[in-house]
């Protein structure tokens, strides 16, 4: 048996922009993502501190060491600049495997996004 579980999170990263007109996804900081082990594609869930709202979406490498969190497309419409949220992501593996697995947890500077 194969269950899902929180294979990293990047916790509290305020949103830095909000961009509508682009095609989807989110852009993270390319240090935050190596931090994470998160790979470029890789779908992640958003939670929104402020407002309650959970999407999910796949990830796009942002300029290394800019803090850059920015919703893109449909999902701009459910953050606001300098809203505070989390990303977490999750992998599939074989149960006995789960039980021992240590997810990659990321503590970010609140006000600047950047690793400490």
């Amino acid at each position: 048996m194969f269950v899902e579980v929180c294979k990293s999170k990047i916790h509290r990263v305020k949103v830095t922009e909000a961009n509508l007109q682009y095609v989807g996804s989110i852009t993270v900081d390319e240090d935050l993502m190596d931090a994470a082990n998160i790979i470029e594609n890789e779908k992640v869930q958003v939670v929104n501190i402020n407002n309650g709202e959970r999407i999910e979406t796949y990830v796009i490498k942002g300029k290394r060491g800019s803090g850059v969190i920015c919703l893109n497309g449909p999902a701009a419409r459910k953050v606001a600049v300098g809203d505070v949220v989390i990303l977490i992501s999750y992998g599939m593996m074989d149960f006995e495997e789960a039980k021992s697995f240590k997810p990659t947890f990321v503590f970010p500077d609140p006000e600047t996004n950047l690793l400490v």
